[in-house]
């Protein structure tokens, strides 16, 4: 869901180019070394055209901690919060709200569609298999690289906006500094206005007196950034954060952000940042979290390569969607 390695002002000061030029001719400084690194940690490939963004990054990260690009480099393996600030910097959380509505639209009749055996099943009390999935059961959907949350809100307000109770949405992302300010669902006045008309309830004023204390968990810069920009923000109506979790993971790991299985797992315009082997792994890894008859989105025309045994391709004009058909 991530533009997620163009530059982007809000997360990363500009570095003076006589800065830049130091790190550049230095002989310490081997910027495909960092290239690597990144990869390596988090499976993004950084392109050349990039390179500039990246010495940015990891300039502003050494000044922070008031280290040469050197020193931070062998900080690194060793400082968890040091290696994070520089994945911050170096990741964008930009996305928006309804990006894509006809894989909004999906999901949200998906979860329509979940909620009819119920029904049906309620009003034949001689059925013994009553919802199959199990009454209870909430229906699931992942998120994957949520960014600053703008997707996995889009959803919760869809679903909401059809009288839902009975779902669980979670957003995932590697960078700390997203998963914090999407947990605070706080947005500039922009955003909002790309909200559909029947979302619009759930959007309300921001509450300055909630913005200062989620705040208290983010860096000092970052929290700064928070209190001076409140004046113009709105937020998603706390209604809504009772049926939504964010969680920092690394989708290159192989561990799962969770033991559930999910009826819908959205992941767009993040496979393009990785290697094709490392697709097909993730997509594996995605697969095996999707419960049987469940869903993968991915975004238009991505990922077209892929063909797994446990997957079928439907046929959507407009969804670039997989179901999982077997174990």
């Amino acid at each position: 869901m991530n533009n997620l390695i163009q530059p982007n002002s809000e997360h990363i000061q500009t570095t003076k180019p006589a800065s830049v030029k130091t790190l550049m001719r230095s002989g310490d400084f081997d910027v495909q070394q960092w290239q690597r690194y990144i990869e390596q940690e988090i499976g993004f490939v950084l392109p050349d055209i990039q390179l500039q963004w990246l010495i940015n990054a990891i300039d502003h990260t050494a000044l922070s901690y008031g280290l040469t690009a050197q020193k931070l480099w062998y900080q690194l393996p060793n400082n968890d919060e040091i290696r994070q600030k520089l994945l911050d910097k170096v990741l964008i959380h930009e996305s928006r709200f309804f990006r894509h509505i006809p894989s909004i639209d999906f999901a949200t009749q998906c979860a329509l569609q979940h909620q009819q055996p119920t029904a049906i099943a309620d009003t034949d009390s001689n059925n013994d298999s009553i919802n199959e999935h199990g009454a209870d059961e909430l229906f699931r959907i992942w998120s994957v690289g949520c960014a600053r949350g703008q997707e996995t809100w889009s959803l919760a307000m869809s679903l909401a906006a059809e009288q839902l109770t009975n779902y669980a949405i979670l957003g995932t992302d590697v960078s700390q500094q997203a998963v914090l300010k999407a947990r605070l669902g706080q947005y500039e006045q922009r955003q909002q206005s790309l909200i559909p008309q029947h979302c619009q309830q759930f959007v309300q004023p921001l509450q300055n007196a909630n913005a200062i204390n989620e705040s208290d968990t983010l860096d000092s810069s970052s929290f700064k950034e928070t209190r001076a920009s409140t004046q113009m923000h709105w937020q998603v109506a706390p209604i809504l954060q009772q049926y939504v979790r964010f969680a920092l993971h690394n989708i290159f790991e192989q561990e799962p952000p969770t033991t559930h299985l999910q009826h819908v797992i959205i992941c767009q315009n993040m496979l393009l940042y990785f290697r094709k082997f490392d697709q097909r792994d993730i997509l594996a890894r995605l697969s095996k979290q999707c419960a049987l008859g469940g869903y993968i989105i991915l975004a238009p025309g991505e990922a077209l390569f892929w063909r797994p045994s446990n997957m079928r391709r439907i046929a959507h004009p407009q969804v670039n969607v997989w179901q999982k058909i077997n174990a």
